[in-house]
């Protein structure tokens, strides 16, 4: 609390992979990830953010499986508070991920004994390019949320604009205010008081100055919130 950070948490590398049909990959990449955890844990780090990974061989029902008793096996092998949130995706080529169903699916998969330290983090680029209209049509994109996964379960939001079109499955963040998402979806996020107090980051592009770009993004979410 020394620097009046309240929060604070880590992402997982993006070479790991739990939902590889490749038993060798597989066991590299849990290997991996448990140290992300037990790097969390010495840090006491709030949550570690993790993609549900790539089902390489086409089969997402496997995919999804082999992710959820990957993840079950690192909690129960490295103790500690740090929750694992699992982050939806753009659902571009064989990422999974993509719809509120799968991630409802993973939560449920990893098993009730692990439930008070698993979580969701929700990208706004990553759902708009998988098709949730958090634009046109917020109100029923955050009921779908709420009935299939739980508005509770949501511990993380990265806030992006997104360069590529609704549906498109692409992940390509942008400025926010300046992308296909526009400021609807910005306005309506930041002003529901259902979300007000989860923890919020911006991971979009840092031009040529990283500082004044991350300023005006916040200050253009102060703006969006103030109305």
């Amino acid at each position: 609390m020394e620097h009046s950070i309240a929060i604070a948490g880590s992402h997982d590398s993006y070479l790991i992979n739990l939902a590889s049909p490749n038993g060798r990959l597989r066991e590299r990449s849990y290997r991996s990830f448990c140290r992300e955890l037990e790097r969390c844990r010495v840090l006491e780090l709030d949550f570690l953010v993790t993609h549900p990974g790539n089902a390489t061989d086409g089969d997402r029902a496997a995919g999804l499986r082999r992710n959820a008793e990957a993840i079950g096996h690192a909690l129960g092998a490295v103790g500690g508070p740090t929750r694992v949130l699992i982050e939806a995706t753009a659902g571009q080529g064989t990422a999974l991920g993509s719809s509120f169903e799968e991630l409802a699916e993973l939560l449920g998969r990893i098993g009730r004994r692990f439930q008070d330290r698993l979580g969701v983090c929700l990208d706004t680029a990553h759902l708009f390019a998988a098709g949730y209209d958090l634009a046109g049509a917020y109100r029923d994109v955050i009921g779908e949320l709420d009935r299939v996964v739980g508005l509770e379960r949501v511990h993380l939001l990265h806030l992006n604009d997104s360069k590529a079109p609704l549906g498109s499955r692409v992940d390509r963040h942008e400025q926010i205010g300046k992308g296909q998402l526009g400021p609807a979806a910005f306005r309506h996020i930041m002003r529901d008081d259902r979300l007000r107090l989860v923890p919020k980051v911006i991971e979009t592009p840092k031009g040529d100055d990283p500082v004044r770009t991350d300023r005006r993004n916040l200050r253009y979410l102060r703006r969006c919130a103030l109305g």
